[in-house]
């Protein structure tokens, strides 16, 4: 963890953006939630009780900044809020899959485009970056409840 902290404090610093104290206690909150999906208003109320002075527009501000050097990865999953994650080091791909009942997000981990991405370049040229695949259903927890709505 500390590693990877240490080299987002490098991106920032390579760009001229200093390493605030607000600055610092968001990474943390992310790196300590790495296989969460946090939107800002929960990025808040983590880091608001070791920074009682941190504001949500600060919140937000860090947050753009942070999608924008490649450090966060801003993702919607069709519940009216953009939620966060950290990109990933090594360039490891996951899927998302949601419940449509409770909202769970758990990560899928085989990249099941692999191929797909392959074909699309030959026949076509286009030259693929990225890519996200979303899973909408009902998580284990739901379904082993009376009340799914199929």
């Amino acid at each position: 963890m500390e590693e990877h902290l240490q080299e987002i404090y490098k991106k920032l610093h390579d760009r001229d953006y200093k390493i605030t104290p607000q600055r610092r206690v968001i990474l943390k909150a992310f790196l300590n939630n790495a296989r969460e999906h946090l939107s800002a208003e929960e990025v808040y109320n983590i880091v608001k009780d070791q920074y009682p002075d941190i504001g949500l527009a600060t919140v937000y501000r860090t947050l753009d900044l942070l999608v924008d050097l490649d450090v966060l990865q801003r993702i919607n999953f069709g519940d009216g809020r953009a939620r966060y994650e950290l990109g990933h080091r090594d360039e490891h791909h996951h899927h998302h899959l949601i419940c449509v009942n409770c909202g769970r997000v758990e990560e899928f981990d085989h990249d099941l485009l692999e191929f797909l991405e392959l074909l699309v370049t030959e026949k076509t040229g286009f030259r693929i970056t990225d890519h996200q695949l979303k899973f909408y259903g009902y998580c284990r927890r739901c379904r082993e409840t009376p009340q799914e709505a199929e």
